[in-house]
């Protein structure tokens, strides 16, 4: 998907939202397994230790694999959990593997609140988050509640700190040629898909292996 520059970003999120839903359950599963293999031996993953990721919903990319695969490596998993009030509060949450969950007001499975388990945005070292479009150049385009870019606008007023690093996940089909951000949007150092990587920022020069 390229040519979308014409669209509004509520024209082009509804867009890329169909085009994932309209993924079969077969092409997900391969999906999934795919941004596993892209992922699970990189030295970004590898060596965080407080990993935040997310449960599916609405077509998203499945991190399943990764989840297990960070609890199996004995690393600390984090879940996002939207507050009641103030409601465009997002916290994380530690998770562990067979732990009860609870539908949030959007439908989205979340840890039961636990503040003692709760752990500050800017001391995980790695968030896998979700997205409903990306481009080349660390563009992200998010459901439209701004939960992310909120939780992480501290890091434009830090010029030294700048943990957590910040990774999309997505199939290749929310790839767009180039996405107008606002002021507000939190740029990510790259997106990795089931099949590929695009980094976007210096902090993830790595690349992968």
């Amino acid at each position: 998907m390229t040519d979308t520059a014409p669209l509004t970003r509520p024209q082009l999120r509804r867009q890329l939202r169909k085009a994932r839903r309209a993924l079969s359950a077969a092409q997900q599963r391969d999906a999934a397994r795919g941004l596993y293999r892209q992922l699970a031996q990189h030295p970004l993953f590898r060596h965080a230790r407080h990993i935040a990721l997310y449960l599916p919903n609405d077509g998203e990319i499945d991190p399943k694999w990764l989840i297990r695969e960070a609890h199996r490596r004995g690393k600390h998993v984090y879940l996002p959990i939207l507050h009641a009030w103030p409601r465009t509060h997002m916290v994380f949450q530690r998770f562990e593997a067979g732990e009860s969950l609870r539908r949030n007001r959007f439908g989205i499975a979340e840890p039961v609140v636990n503040r003692k388990r709760q752990r500050p945005i800017w001391a995980l070292d790695l968030i896998l988050l979700p997205l409903v479009g990306f481009d080349e150049d660390g563009g992200r385009l998010g459901m439209g509640g701004g939960f992310y870019d909120r939780s992480l606008a501290y890091r434009s007023r830090r010029t030294t700190w700048n943990k957590p690093l910040l990774l999309g996940l997505a199939h290749e089909c929310q790839k767009v040629e180039r996405l107008q951000q606002a002021s507000w949007d939190v740029p990510l150092a790259g997106t990795v898909t089931d099949s590929a990587w695009y980094l976007a920022a210096a902090e993830a020069s790595q690349g992968p292996t």
